[in-house]
């Protein structure tokens, strides 16, 4: 028997060990070779799974229809007065503080309404379609494990190798991602602490021909496999110490990621990390009746908050901002109007968070509206497809080719300007040359734009970090050729914008700095 097969009928995946497998039905994909600057290859991506259904509207406040959510729950409405406002339009709750600075340093980012179509409200389905990128119930693969197999097709076998000596992915505590799975097994590798070591006890496996023989030999070869990339975090990561002083020990979310930081810092080759915080499904006290700023909910997001202000400090000391990004994800939103238990039900779309200093602009999307009329169950209706925001994420961040991509998804992909912001080369690279650059960046009173276009009208303006354009510096019809434009930003206070770039072929978003002059 085939171990693939093996793999699809026997019960491995509740094994207790650190590695995990699942059923695998995903189409083999053949793998391109294509090529990528050395700076992308280092790229990393830290998700943070916030799981049992975070309640948006408590998180980030629709200021333009504050008076209608007070109507639709009104006996666990912040008060207006408490909230933290990062824009005319929107507030943090009160405890995010950390966020809500991140967010004036264009450091933090929001994409509004994100969910999928025909929301399912059950925890377990609606997370697996989050993971797997696929709203087929017959997909056992996950977005990040597809892309992951087109590079390594081979996977597990003979990893890990010389030229791949780490962990493709990294899952934080003791169950490994779904997000990464394979068509034969996870990518990820499990860690709890890094600077700590276990050795699973390995036995030689004798294939003596028969079922039992073959499979016994590839569960010890892949236990052996596991023991490698053990002794590989612990001995690069075991004496990396944290820059960052704003990480408290008592936060178990702040201590995934101040690990996380560890292993990018130790030199580990690893470009994802999966993190985890539970305890969002607040169906009653989310709450206290006495000051609704405090509760549940309120403890969840401080520590959210909390945690990654302390990781972006860290990833900023030592000097990996560029390197790093990240990004909240949950499984569907909370239903408009709150219950007669100071809580609120499963609902549809939320806000996603993304953080990192590589973001294209500091929200994406509008506000959600909000009736003043009360409708039985309704959520915040889906405006962008989550799997969007996946291939947009792999396509910006760690430029995969759009074909691929394609191949990944069942639907045809919308892509979205999200994490866009850092260019890697100014090289003569034909892969390098067609990208959309600004130079310089942090900018005194000029800079340049080199952008490519066809025959079509172009619009380029300055937008603030809350939203509001401030300049247009160029809106005309494009010849079908590069041009390098120089954009005047003197009459510009010093601080962070968002140099917006609109196009028939596609719209474009760069973060910018505005220095001070030497």
């Amino acid at each position: 028997m085939e171990r693939r097969k093996f793999l699809k009928t026997t019960g491995l995946a509740s094994l207790s060990v650190p590695f995990l497998f699942k059923n695998n039905t995903y189409a083999a994909v053949t793998e391109k070779l294509f090529r990528i600057e050395k700076s992308l290859e280092d790229r990393v991506l830290v998700l943070i799974r916030l799981n049992g259904g975070n309640d948006g509207l408590h998180t980030l406040i629709p200021l333009d229809y504050y008076a209608n959510l007070n109507k639709q729950r009104s006996n666990i409405i912040l008060p207006e007065n408490k909230l933290i406002s990062i824009t005319p339009k929107n507030a943090f709750h009160p405890v995010m503080k950390g966020m809500a600075d991140l967010f004036q340093e264009g450091k933090l980012g929001i994409v509004q309404n994100v969910g999928y179509p025909e929301q399912n409200r059950s925890h377990f389905r609606s997370m697996d379609i989050w993971t797997s990128g696929s709203t087929d119930i017959a997909t056992t693969t996950g977005w990040l494990g597809r892309n992951l197999e087109i590079q390594h097709p081979g996977f597990p076998e003979a990893y890990p190798d010389e030229k791949h000596p780490d962990p493709f992915a990294i899952s934080m505590g003791y169950e490994v991602s779904a997000t990464c799975q394979g068509l034969v097994a996870n990518f990820s590798h499990t860690v709890n602490n890094p600077a700590t070591y276990f050795s699973a006890t390995t036995a030689s496996a004798v294939n003596d021909g028969t079922y039992y023989g073959g499979h016994m030999e590839f569960l010890s070869t892949m236990i052996a496999q596991t023991n490698k990339y053990g002794k590989r975090i612990y001995d690069l990561s075991k004496d990396v110490k944290n820059l960052s002083t704003k990480y408290d020990p008592k936060n178990e979310l702040a201590t995934q990621l101040k690990y996380v930081a560890q292993m990018i810092q130790s030199g580990l080759k690893t470009n994802i990390y999966i993190v985890n915080i539970n305890g969002f499904d607040n169906h009653d006290s989310q709450v206290e009746t006495n000051d609704v700023t405090t509760g549940k909910h309120a403890d969840l997001l401080k520590s959210l908050s909390d945690a990654i202000a302390a990781f972006m400090d860290d990833i900023q000391l030592m000097g990996l901002d560029k390197r790093v990004a990240g990004m909240t994800f949950s499984e569907f939103g909370r239903q408009i109007a709150s219950n007669a238990s100071f809580g609120t039900d499963h609902g549809d779309a939320a806000p996603l968070f993304l953080f990192g200093s590589c973001l294209s602009q500091p929200i994406y999307g509008s506000n959600p509206v909000i009736s003043d009329q009360i409708i039985d169950q309704a959520g915040i209706p889906m405006a962008i497809d989550f799997r969007d925001v996946y291939a947009s994420i792999l396509k910006d961040w760690f430029q995969v080719p759009a074909e691929d991509i394609q191949k990944m998804f069942s639907h045809q992909i919308k892509y979205h300007s999200l994490m866009g912001a850092c260019t890697t080369s100014l090289s003569e690279d034909p892969f390098a040359i067609n990208k959309t650059v600004v130079y310089p960046n942090p900018a005194t009173n000029h800079m340049n734009l080199r952008i490519n276009t066809f025959r079509e009208n172009v619009r380029i303006s300055v937008i603030s970090m809350e939203g509001k354009e401030l300049m247009v510096s160029h809106e005309a019809t494009f010849e079908e050729q590069q041009h390098t434009l120089q954009i005047d930003i003197q009459t510009l206070p010093i601080g962070n914008y968002v140099l917006s770039i609109q196009k028939q072929s596609g719209n474009e978003s760069i973060t910018f700095q505005k220095v001070k002059e030497n």
